[in-house]
């Protein structure tokens, strides 16, 4: 029987070889697509689209990564390699052939890992970056359109003074676009976005800061042998467009770029309709 038949188990964890717990939700059956959250969240972050595939007939399943969320709040391992060699135990445990791997932001950077390393041998059919942080975020000579160290310190020195504040202030701010002049700003989201920073590990947000900022996925995008779709919200203001997909698209074999006008960072929340209709047809095509 093959995980396109299985059913999912609800919710549940694994324990990687590290010891570390990984909490993960799986519901439904069908084609797998397996959701990747961002900094600094949980796989909540991802409910408009777990109902949504669900109700279009496929498997879903969406973890924390660890230190994140409901998953042990490790001081270790908290890097890239890590993150997809984690995910790769998931998807073995699972059993997942011909999986979709949908990222968004950090998740995306985890995507482009996980796929590159351990998408061979029909593990996985396609994948999505949803303003996703590869190829790099920080500004190098390498790559002088990124961000500088400062940006990524401030995210930091937040972090180890007062998160519980930053965490309130980046939602309610650029992360899906309030800050804007007429946004239509929804304090329930807000507050789940610090509901979801909240319940993982401080130590853990910190290492993660350098982990979606310095990670050079250049390799791994030129690797992907799958299809990729790129989305990204030309008014994305936590990962700009021109450093991000605009290049990502450019390293991609079998890459497809969507630019929607207007949306921000966190675009698969505010208009999640309009993403999830563009998910799924890539799905089916």
């Amino acid at each position: 029987m093959t995980s396109q038949t299985k059913s999912g188990s609800g919710s549940g964890t694994i324990t990687t070889k590290d010891g570390t717990q990984i909490y993960y939700k799986d519901w439904g059956t069908g084609q797998p697509i397996v959701f990747h959250h961002g900094w600094p969240l949980s796989g909540d972050d991802w409910d408009a689209q777990m109902l949504f595939f669900l109700a279009q007939g496929y498997r879903v399943i969406a973890h924390d990564r660890r230190g994140h969320g409901r998953s042990t709040q490790t001081d270790i391992g908290n890097e890239m390699d890590t993150y997809a060699a984690d995910v790769a135990e998931l998807v073995a445990h699972l059993d997942l052939r011909d999986a979709i791997h949908v990222g968004h932001s950090t998740g995306g950077g985890e995507v482009a890992r996980y796929v590159a390393r351990y998408g061979s041998g029909g593990r996985v059919a396609k994948a999505a970056l949803l303003g996703a942080v590869p190829p790099i975020m920080l500004k190098t000579p390498a790559n002088p359109g990124g961000l500088p160290i400062e940006v990524f310190d401030g995210f930091r020195s937040g972090v180890a003074a007062n998160r519980a504040q930053l965490y309130v202030d980046v939602p309610a701010g650029p992360f899906y676009g309030f800050n804007r002049p007429g946004a239509q700003v929804s304090q329930g989201v807000i507050d789940n976005w610090y509901r979801q920073g909240m319940m993982g590990g401080t130590k853990a947000h910190y290492d993660c800061i350098k982990a979606f900022s310095e990670t050079d996925f250049t390799d791994d995008l030129k690797a992907i042998e799958v299809p990729v779709l790129v989305m990204h919200g030309d008014d994305d203001q936590i990962v700009p467009i021109a450093d991000s997909a605009l290049l990502t698209i450019k390293l991609l074999k079998k890459g497809e770029l969507k630019v929607y006008k207007g949306f921000p960072h966190g675009m698969a929340t505010t208009h999640a309709e309009i993403i999830n209709a563009d998910l799924l047809a890539f799905f089916k095509a």
